[in-house]
Parts: structure tokens; C-alpha cells; sequence
């Protein structure tokens, strides 16, 4: 007798489980590395990137390729995510997370195919990962931060192996002090909004400065505004939140009159109500006046008169900003103004920089803020250049808080990829090969900085292991020599907390892809197609 078949899914619904879809997702993640892994190390590649509005973006950050290809892979999706976790957590090694991730499921691959259970994989990457930390910790050369010239000097070196690998890796020198700079300018909590980064086309890079306090770019002025002066010492700012126009007053109001002179009371009280507060302010002693929303031309032409500065339509993150930097509140009322509520600081300029004018406040007494003005040649370049620089400083914010670095380039792989080996000959069972196979996946760090730079990967992996079984443990891969070098000594120097971070997620997502035996892909419902051309509730 047949048995009546059952229909458990709708129709249409796909859906793949076992071994074969195992495969299909670690070939999908192989593919998201392909994307990567040219960008790895001082010699990697720029991908450039055209998004559908057709914007062009050059990069070779691991976050930003990943964040701008529209990966649709379900699986491939944890390794973006692993990226951008890794971004918004230490802000560099980026590229590396995804490349180990992917270098784990490459090297268990073949032992899936040969039917090893996904637990027991599983467990020999938890083990793996767990030495490789202990290692990293026993490792890690601890800072003194009591020598405030040592301290420094280590934090200017993380930044520049942070740099090292991106387009400006050639006045890496200059930016590490620039960023260095503008992070110990910033209080204890280190916050990064309050680091402003501004960009201005034109120029070299080496004429980038740094502004410790604000400055942000001339709003759009009326006439009048040329009367002004542009440079205060002492000066006092009022920071409002008020339209300062004749229309103003005028939105939203219906007067009815029976004659002329009725009128011309109502327009002559206007005008009052625009110079009472112009009054106010002029009488409250600020030199300069900021405000989120217009200032009119008749305001700038008062302002003008009396030797007052002013600027409308500031952004709001620069307002803040300034607030943090100067003191004061933000005001919507004029009623207020007295000298309790204006910010302060000893200079006040306008300058030109390139095409643009800058207002610039310097020397401001809670200057617990700074700003970066970036110069450079083309859009793309600058935008590079900032995320560049962002990484430098979430790499050097990471460094005072967690005083621990290890050496880069490689050198701290290789060594890790040793203690596995070793431990793997101490253990039997399936466990062996496994952990093993994670020893040669972290290998992939240096091989790729061999690959991308052009050099011979097996000869220079081989005198690293020789190395690394001598007791070096710094010796990693040397990019300028074209051999292996001691990477401490070269100051290649990298948190302990990137390593950690990129460990752990690797492992995180390496673990989530292998614990997923079956994918079901509901088929999109094809819904009712849409009434066209009708407002909400209005009859056909």
C-alpha cells in the first residue's frame, strides 16, 4: 500500500541539508576571501568599487569592501558581519578576521567530505582558539605608561603599522604623530565623535593639520557679512537655536485690516520683534554668534555694525562640538543671555584653506576636542585617507586601554601556529589532525603578506618555522628586506587586543558555519501587485 505523500512546505520552498550544503557554504565564504584577500599587508592591492547610484570608492579596508559588495549568501553574510564587528570594536584587521575565518573552513573542508561529525570539528576549534589565547596573553609585552615619552613613542608605532597597509602608507610618519596627537587631546573616555574630520580637495597630504579645538567650514552668509571682523582674542560665543528673519515671525499668521497705517504697524512691529532680540544679543557681550538655523541679512548687517561675528546653519555635530570645547548651552530663547551661558576661548579666526574658508576656535579652556583638516587630491583619495586615519585612531584608543602589544607581520601567527602543532603530537585521535589543520590555517597571515608583496611564500614560510622552533618568537615576514626579520625590534607593533578580537571572531563564525546542517529558503510570496496613483484612504 503507498503511503499518501505529505507537504510540509509550501511549494517552491528550497531546501538543502547534509554534507553537500556544508560544502556549498564554506565554498561561498572561500569566495566573500577571494574578494579580500588581495588587500592584506603593506604591499596589498585597492579594490574599486562602483555602487548602483554610481559612485566610485577606492579602498583596501576589509570592512568597507565587504560593507559595499552586496553579498546575498546566507552563510557568506557571517564573515561580513565578523568584518564589521572587528571595525566597530578595535577598527583595524579587518581584512585578517575574514581571511583566517576563511582559512579555517578551507583546512576542515577535507575532513567534512570524509565524514568527520561537525561537533567534534567544532570542539578541536574551541581548544585551538583557547591556547591561542592563553599564548597571546603569556606572550603579550605589557607597557609602562608611567614614561610618558615611552608610552607615546608605542602608541605612535601602532599607529603606524595601522597605516602601514593603507594608501598613505608613505606619510605614515606624519599622520601616527597627527593622530597620537588628537587622541590625547580628548578626555579619559576617549570618545571618537569628538575627534572631527574635515576634508578639503587640494594641496598635499603633508599639509593636513591638526586643530586642537574646533573648526569647521564658513556657512552660507548674506551680504554684509564681508563687514565683519575675523579674528577675536578672548571672544565670547553664543550658541542659539533660533531663525533670526523677518519671515520668521511673518509663517503661519492671517491679519485682516481696513487700512494702510494698520498694515504698517504690523510690519513696524516685525521688525521690532527681530532687532529686540538682535538687541539682546549685542547686549549680552558675545563677539560671536552661531545658530543652528538662518541668519538673515538684515541680523549679518546688524552684527556687522557692531563688530560682531555670526555664522547660521551650522551642523549640529559641530555645534555640539564647539559646546564640548567652549562651554556655554545652546539656546532657543534670547530672553536668557547673559554671561553664564556663552562659550569662551582666546582665539577666534577665519582662514582660507584651499577653496574653503574655515572658522577656526583655538585655545578653548575645556578643549576636550579637536579637529583633523585633511588635504589631498581627489575625493576618493580623501575619503581613503579618512578611513585610514580612523582606523589609526580606534588602533591607538585601544592601545591606552589595553596597555598589551604583540608584533605584527605575521610573526605572532607563526607562533601560535607552532604551540598548536606541538600540541596537536601530544593528543590522539581525530583531535590530532584536527588541531593540526588549524596550526597550517593560521599560516595564512604571513603567506598572504608574501603573496601580495610578490615574494616566494614557501621559502620564507620555511625559515619562519625554522625560527619560531629555535624559540624566536617575533620573527615574522619582512617586507622592505624581502626575508624574515625580529618584528619587535622592528617596532611592527600591534595591540593584543586586534589579535584577540580577530581570533575569537574567526573561531565565532568558523563554528556557526559548521554547526548549520540544513538551509530551507522560503520562496518569495507573490503578493497582490500594487494599486498605482491613489493617496491613502481615497476611494477608486
Amino acid at each position: 500500500m503507498m503511503q499518501p505523500q505529505i507537504l510540509l512546505l509550501k511549494e517552491g520552498t528550497d531546501t538543502s541539508q547534509g554534507k553537500p550544503q556544508l560544502i556549498s557554504n564554506i565554498n561561498a565564504c572561500q569566495s566573500v576571501v577571494d574578494a579580500v584577500r588581495t588587500t592584506l599587508g603593506p604591499r596589498g592591492m585597492d579594490k574599486l568599487i562602483v555602487a548602483n547610484t554610481g559612485k566610485a570608492t577606492i579602498s583596501n579596508d576589509g570592512a568597507t569592501i565587504l560593507k559595499l559588495l552586496d553579498i546575498v549568501h546566507p552563510a557568506a553574510k557571517t564573515l561580513v558581519d565578523i568584518a564589521r564587528s572587528q571595525d566597530a570594536e578595535v577598527g583595524d584587521g579587518t581584512t585578517s578576521v575574514v581571511l583566517l575565518a576563511g582559512e579555517f573552513l578551507k583546512q576542515i573542508k577535507p575532513y567534512i567530505e570524509e565524514g568527520v561529525h561537525s561537533r567534534v570539528i567544532i570542539r578541536a576549534v574551541r581548544k585551538s582558539h583557547q591556547l591561542c589565547l592563553e599564548k597571546i596573553q603569556e606572550l603579550a609585552v605589557k607597557i609602562n605608561k608611567s614614561n610618558a615619552a615611552d608610552f607615546r613613542s608605542l602608541l605612535e608605532k601602532c599607529a603606524t603599522t595601522a597605516m602601514s597597509s593603507k594608501l598613505i602608507n608613505l606619510q605614515r610618519d606624519f599622520f601616527s604623530k597627527m593622530v597620537v596627537d588628537a587622541v590625547l587631546l580628548l578626555d579619559e573616555l576617549l570618545p571618537l565623535n569628538m575627534i572631527g574630520i574635515k576634508m578639503v580637495q587640494g594641496g598635499a597630504l603633508e599639509e593636513s593639520l591638526l586643530v586642537a579645538g574646533v573648526a569647521f567650514k564658513k556657512t552660507f552668509s548674506y551680504a554684509g557679512f564681508e563687514m565683519q571682523p575675523k579674528i577675536y582674542k578672548n571672544c565670547k560665543i553664543a550658541l542659539l537655536n533660533i531663525e533670526l528673519e523677518l519671515k520668521a515671525e511673518r509663517d503661519n499668521a492671517e491679519v485682516r485690516v481696513d487700512n494702510v497705517k494698520e498694515y504698517q504697524k504690523i510690519v513696524d512691529a516685525e521688525w521690532n520683534i527681530l532687532y529686540q532680540k538682535l538687541q539682546k544679543i549685542y547686549e549680552s557681550g558675545a563677539n560671536v554668534v552661531l545658530s543652528k538655523l538662518p541668519i538673515g541679512d538684515v541680523a549679518t548687517q546688524y552684527f556687522a555694525d557692531r563688530d560682531m561675528f555670526c555664522a547660521g546653519r551650522v551642523q549640529e555635530d559641530d555645534l555640539k562640538r564647539t559646546l564640548k570645547a567652549c562651554g556655554g548651552a545652546v539656546l532657543t530663547t534670547v530672553n536668557d543671555l547673559d554671561d553664564s551661558v556663552l562659550g569662551k576661548c582666546d582665539l577666534f579666526e577665519e582662514r582660507q584653506i584651499g577653496g574653503d574658508r574655515y572658522n577656526f576656535f583655538k585655545g578653548c579652556p575645556n578643549a576636550k576636542t579637536c579637529t583633523l583638516i585633511l588635504r589631498g587630491g581627489s575625493e576618493q583619495f580623501l575619503e581613503e585617507t579618512e578611513r585610514s586615519l580612523h582606523d589609526a585612531i580606534m588602533i591607538v584608543r585601544r592601545t591606552i586601554k589595553n596597555d598589551a602589544v604583540v608584533a605584527g607581520g605575521g610573526a605572532i601567527e607563526m607562533e601560535l601556529s607552532k604551540i598548536l602543532r606541538d600540541y596537536s603530537r601530544t593528543i590522539a585521535g581525530k583531535e590530532q589532525l584536527l588541531i593540526g589543520a588549524i596550526a597550517k590555517a593560521l599560516e595564512i597571515i604571513p603567506r598572504q603578506l608574501c603573496d601580495n608583496a610578490g615574494f616566494d611564500a614557501t621559502n620564507i614560510l620555511n625559515k619562519l618555522r625554522q625560527k619560531h622552533a629555535q624559540g624566536n618568537c617575533w620573527y615574522g615576514v619582512d617586507i622592505t628586506k624581502e626575508d624574515i626579520s625580529d618584528n619587535f625590534e622592528a617596532c611592527i607593533w600591534e595591540p593584543a587586543v586586534v589579535k584577540v578580537n580577530a581570533l575569537t571572531a574567526a573561531t565565532e563564525a568558523t563554528c556557526l558555519i559548521l554547526s548549520v546542517d540544513e538551509t530551507i529558503k522560503n520562496q518569495k510570496s507573490e503578493g497582490a501587485p500594487q494599486m498605482g496613483g491613489r493617496g491613502m484612504g481615497r476611494p477608486m
